[in-house]
């Protein structure tokens, strides 16, 4: 399935706006993450486990247990924006 993937804030200047990626069926929001962090560079550095991102799915704050579905929506941003 694909998934629209959108960064905020540092993360949109480490990563830019964002990028469509493919995921499998069952996928949940982790599941992206870790997959977008193997990548390494600067996704390992701005995802990193050890840093406090939050996540949102179809504009909506979820934690990273949720599924994902078709054309889904991802966004990754800090916890404190500016704006």
């Amino acid at each position: 399935m694909k998934i629209r993937v959108r960064y905020f804030a540092s993360l949109r200047e480490a990563l830019g706006a964002g990028e469509t990626i493919e995921a499998a069926d069952g996928s949940t929001v982790a599941h992206v993450r870790d997959t977008l962090i193997a990548r390494g560079g600067a996704h390992a550095q701005a995802l990193a486990r050890s840093r406090a991102v939050r996540t949102a799915l179809d504009q909506t704050l979820c934690d990273e247990s949720h599924l994902l579905h078709d054309n889904a929506e991802l966004a990754f941003f800090p916890p404190v924006t500016g704006g």
